[in-house]
């Protein structure tokens, strides 16, 4: 028997890595760059400090050297944290990374009178500023935004405090990023063949997808073994994390961390609450599937090692990277050639970091910073699903592109609330077109089950996810203690109620909660719910609307963030501040779910 190990990163292609050289080509000067961006903030506060509203003129210029700082180390940092990623054990990145965020931390501290000292000013006063100077309009949303929060502002020297502890408040963040990236390990295990396989984040899913039901029950079991050794540490990392969050939020004065999460979006409760509804609504909808699922698979007790296996086996095709590339540019095509054109023209550039090797960081993602190219981190393993996997960071690519094109750097990034309607918009085209141009009845039944496992892992399970987090923070908030145990129960709770009486019950799942990394950046996963509500009413409007509805998509792409992400959206003809956008994903599942069985 043959034992697969993964490559080293020196052993990967230079063609199927990202061209991360475009962004610093010399990392002697990132030092350098460090104290000069320290000292430029140093003089920035002597400048300014009690100045900041002499006058229109005073503040424009105090905004655009204050962008100008932000921008420098943002590049240094950014680049840190990919070429860590690249390898989590490399202690050099891992040092450069610590590096970048000590001062990032020293130049919020410095900077941290800016937002105190425009509350205190006189508002009217600094109003008729944007009136009186052209170049201060930029800055008009910001400024209006700045004061919309006024009432959860501290004061100069409190804001200051709250810098110089960005370090030691994000500790739990990264203490389980090295726990669950570097340190963590799952053993080996059999796979189809026999072969003595390395268990890892990045074939983990592969293995939970295998029609091996043996080797699905090994790796589900190996990989939650792990993490049960190891709650006790995860679960008072996250405990602390989300005390974290609910003192922060009452130091700023919110009624709950949810409410503070969702202030920065300007998004009312009542849309994170609708969500939940609707989901919770539907869930005889998802119990129906998983019926479905128990049936076809012929199983007389399912487990939740047997949920992700597809339900149709097909002969084992691979679809290689550049494969999957001329796949995604077909699928794309409704929203024009100039979108078309600029991904290829991405791809050639060296966007994508495309295959898993050592001590690279698991999954994928699309970062960067408004300086560099819109990078993306891949794990591909030569699968359709790894298709699905390029067109969604694409999407979110594509998006930095569009609004790096034109927008000033502070509005040069997304809310998380609009971005995953851009990567799932193109996810949504995706399938679309695959059911569109397939006759064969085998493949058609595989690509629907593809289709509602979407909905199960993006609509269903990560509304689950905001719900548990949901439960976690008003535990801390009611003076609760939260114990590995308690949140075990939690999680066990919320996975019957959600997958139904189908499902057998295990001793495995409820560590589950343990292995997510999203909870570390609270009231995160619900935006994925609500972004793939939004870009199934999107995706449908520009396949029944054409170039029409496309233009609008491609001109709420360009965006950023120069208005608040409920407002944005509209702009693509969604309205997501209504249920409608939730009950008409919900509708599309049950259409996709009726044609499935239809077909058995």
């Amino acid at each position: 028997m043959s034992s697969k190990e993964l490559k080293t990163r020196d052993q990967i292609d230079k063609k199927y890595k990202w061209n991360i050289e475009a962004m610093i080509p010399d990392e002697s000067v990132i030092e350098g760059q460090l104290a000069e961006c320290k000292e430029a903030a140093e003089r920035y506060a002597d400048k300014f400090t009690g100045h900041l509203a002499d006058s229109a003129e005073m503040l424009l210029e105090a905004f655009a050297e204050k962008d100008e700082i932000w921008r420098k180390v943002e590049k240094i940092y950014v680049y840190a944290h990919m070429k860590r990623d690249e390898n989590n054990a490399e202690s050099r990145y891992q040092g450069m990374t610590d590096q970048a965020i000590a001062c990032i931390s020293s130049i919020s501290a410095l900077l941290s009178f800016f937002t105190p000292e425009l509350i205190e000013a006189d508002e009217e006063t600094v109003l008729g500023y944007i009136e009186s100077c052209e170049g201060l309009k930029t800055y008009e949303f910001a400024i209006k935004d700045t004061l919309r929060e006024k009432q959860h502002i501290l004061s100069q020297a409190e804001e200051a405090i709250l810098a110089q502890m960005g370090e030691i408040t994000g500790a739990t963040n990264n203490i389980f990023t090295m726990l669950n990236n570097a340190d963590i390990k799952f053993g080996t295990i059999r796979d189809e063949e026999g072969n003595e396989v390395e268990l890892t984040h990045g074939n983990y899913i592969n293995f939970m997808e295998s029609h091996d039901r043996e080797v699905r029950k090994a790796a589900y079991e190996k990989l939650y073994e792990t993490y049960k050794g190891l709650i006790n540490t995860i679960s008072t990392t996250y405990s602390y994390n989300t005390k974290t969050d609910v003192i922060g939020a009452r130091i700023r004065k919110y009624e709950s961390a949810r409410a503070a999460a969702l202030s920065g979006d300007n998004i009312d409760g009542s849309v994170y609450d609708n969500l939940i509804a609707e989901v919770n609504n539907n869930l005889p909808s998802l119990h129906r599937y998983i019926e479905l699922r128990k049936k076809i698979l012929g199983y007389d007790k399912m487990f939740m090692s047997d949920i992700y296996v597809p339900l149709i086996e097909l002969p084992d095709k691979k679809v290689s990277f550049e494969e999957g590339l001329d796949i995604m540019r077909q699928a794309l095509k409704p929203l024009g050639e100039e979108y078309i054109a600029k991904m290829n023209e991405g791809i050639s550039q060296g966007w994508i970091d495309v295959y898993e090797n050592k001590g690279k960081t698991s999954g994928a993602y699309s970062f960067g910073c408004y300086d560099s190219y819109p990078y993306i981190l891949l794990n591909y393993t030569d699968k359709l699903k790894d298709v699905f996997t390029i067109i969604h960071e694409m999407g979110h690519s594509m998006h930095s592109k569009y609004t790096r094109e034109v927008q000033p750097y502070i509005y040069g990034s997304h809310s998380i609330f609009t971005a995953e309607v851009a990567s799932t918009v193109n996810e949504s085209l995706l399938m679309k077109h695959l059911l569109a141009n397939e006759t064969d009845k085998e493949m058609r039944k595989y690509l629907l089950n593809l289709y509602l496992e979407e909905f199960r892992a993006t609509l269903f399970r990560q509304t689950m996810f905001a719900e548990f987090e949901d439960i976690t923070h008003n535990a801390i908030e009611s003076g609760q203690v939260l114990t590995g145990e308690w949140m075990n129960q939690q999680y066990q709770a919320l996975n019957d109620k959600y997958y139904g009486p189908a499902v057998e019950k295990d001793e495995y799942i409820k560590y589950e909660w343990a292995r997510i990394p999203h909870f570390y950046n609270a009231f995160y996963v619900y935006k994925y719910a609500t972004g793939y509500s939004a870009a199934t009413a999107i995706s449908s409007k520009i396949l029944n609307e054409g170039q029409p509805a496309a233009d609008a998509y491609i001109e709420f792409l360009k965006t950023g963030e120069s208005d608040y992400p409920i407002e944005l959206l509209k702009i693509a003809g969604v309205d997501m501040s209504s249920p409608e956008p939730v009950k008409a994903a919900m509708a599309e599942f049950n259409r996709i779910l009726d044609e499935f069985e239809s077909l058995l």
